[in-house]
């Protein structure tokens, strides 16, 4: 084999490694039993030492230091693949192994403490593990830093390169500045649906029988991904041909679970349509956090947010429920899906109110990481910003600081991703209605056209190119806020009966 050929079958090793964990850690999330999880965090931290120690030793030393002399014995495309290498290497040469270790073992101990604190409602019994995480990406933050200004500025980078908190600072001041004046005009001057159907009962079969047929036709592949049940809902690649979803349900509000599983779809999609050709490499996954909620965020918000979509998918809605909402007009039901009010949990919020909730939380983890704020604090840290910001107290920790699985994971610098792909799928949206009449396809049969723009655009290219150079080439400009806030104010005006 040629040098390119070992250090391309090196990579593949350590692929299927990670793999490995990702379906251990899968497994602990969906079916595991809850006692054997000390057992799975050996296992699982075991395997992801492995992985890391052969992603920064002595033989991946000397594939960098020999291609990096050699760039002329890469093909195009293993330079490409030994670009993305190396910034993992030199994200990670630093750290050694046995920290890494005790990281991930930290990590897999961690979702079933969280798990155990939301049942019984208590911060106080996830507080001192993830003091421990907190502690630990501490360390690892200066191994970690490169440039970047700030700790947290060192956070952002791994889920959105690019990214820094300047940035973020004045993104999400204009958007929380556009959403206040959005939510002004509408209690001054708009007229609130009626939602008294929102809460009647639908089984989780019929819901799953129905979300199913939903998320099939947006474009994701049954045949190459699965739908399962967890606390906290998330999406799994192992690889392009196994992307599985999850979700959890309540007969009572079948309108969470429907739209949670077209979101979770959307990061499925992007990474069933991947390039075939980076298998086993770094560059087989979504480029970034940002660029991956834009995916979930464009099938849930956009599409999930659509009258046309909606007075399609109402009707087969009916007849899988019977006469439950055989007296709702298909107005109604698509006015009522939209109303705007606070909540206190981020993944049941409107599509109005949902930057707010993210809003909140980036706050938090810079004070976390920037400021002093100390774990123990975050509670009281938390029901005040809501209360700032929402107008609304959590009762409990379970519906305020316990409420997301992120910080279990170590997913410190994630959250503001979730804003940044709403941003992204709001331009996307305008850029793709250049091309096709986007609410046309959706008040169609066939949503293909749309899954397929999105591919050439976004999915085919894995982590091959940088979120900024797939935003330009996909939409003529940089992240521009302004086109969330038209497509919020537009959205809510004409369901809330406001001339624009």
């Amino acid at each position: 084999m040629s040098q390119e050929q070992e250090f391309l079958a090196y990579l593949k090793e350590i692929a299927l490694l990670n793999e490995a964990v990702g379906l251990a850690e899968w497994d602990s999330q969906t079916g595991m039993p809850e006692k054997s999880a000390g057992y799975r965090a050996e296992m699982s931290s075991y395997l992801a030492g492995m992985a890391f120690d052969k992603s920064t030793n002595e033989t991946m030393r000397k594939y960098m230091e020999y291609f990096s002399d050699h760039p002329d014995e890469l093909s195009d495309f293993g330079k490409q693949v030994f670009e993305k290498a190396k910034e993992n290497y030199d994200l990670n040469n630093n750290i050694p192994v046995d920290r890494f270790q005790e990281y991930s073992r930290l990590l897999s101990n961690a979702h079933s403490v969280w798990v155990t604190a939301r049942e019984k409602q208590d911060f106080s019994i996830f507080e001192p593990i993830l003091t421990d995480i907190v502690k630990m990406t501490k360390e690892f933050i200066p191994l970690w830093r490169k440039d970047e200004a700030t700790d947290y500025d060192v956070l952002l980078n791994q889920y959105e390169p690019g990214i820094t908190v300047a940035v973020l600072d004045d993104v999400f001041n204009q958007v929380k500045e556009g959403i206040m004046s959005i939510r002004k005009e509408l209690e001054e001057k708009g007229t609130a649906p009626n939602t008294d159907f929102i809460h009647r009962t639908v089984s989780k079969e019929i819901q799953k029988e129905f979300v199913t047929q939903v998320v099939e036709q947006l474009g994701y592949d049954f045949s190459r991904g699965r739908l399962d049940d967890t606390v906290h809902p998330f999406m799994l690649d192992l690889n392009r041909n196994d992307a599985r979803i999850t979700t959890r349900w309540d007969d009572n509000d079948f309108i969470m679970a429907t739209l949670g599983v077209i979101h979770e779809a959307g990061h499925g999609m992007y990474e069933q349509n991947i390039d075939e050709k980076f298998d086993y490499t770094p560059l087989s996954g979504g480029t970034s956090m940002g660029i991956h909620e834009s995916q979930s965020l464009f099938n849930e918000i956009i599409v999930g947010g659509s009258q046309a979509f909606w007075y399609k998918q109402f009707e087969r809605l009916k007849q899988l429920t019977g006469d439950t909402f055989a007296d709702v007009s298909t107005e109604d039901f698509y006015k009522g899906l939209k109303l705007t009010k606070p909540s206190l949990v981020r993944i049941e919020s409107d599509s109005l109110t949902y930057p707010l909730h993210i809003i909140i939380r980036y706050e938090i983890e810079k004070m976390l990481f920037n400021g002093d704020l100390e774990v123990k604090d975050l509670p009281k840290v938390w029901n005040d910003k809501y209360e700032e910001y929402l107008g609304i107290r959590p009762e409990n920790d379970t519906e305020g600081v316990l409420q997301d699985v992120h910080w279990a994971g170590g997913s410190f610098g994630y959250f503001p991703s979730y804003a940044l792909g709403y941003m992204y799928a709001a331009q996307l949206y305008h850029a793709m209605n250049k091309d096709i009449d986007v609410e046309k396809v959706l008040s169609s049969d066939d949503y293909s056209s749309i899954r397929e723009w999105l591919t050439e655009h976004i999915h085919q290219y894995g982590s091959s190119k940088k979120p900024t150079e797939l935003i330009v080439e996909a939409t003529g400009e940089n992240l521009n806020p302004q086109y969330l806030i038209d497509y919020m104010r537009d959205l809510y005006f004409n369901v809330y009966e406001i001339e624009a």
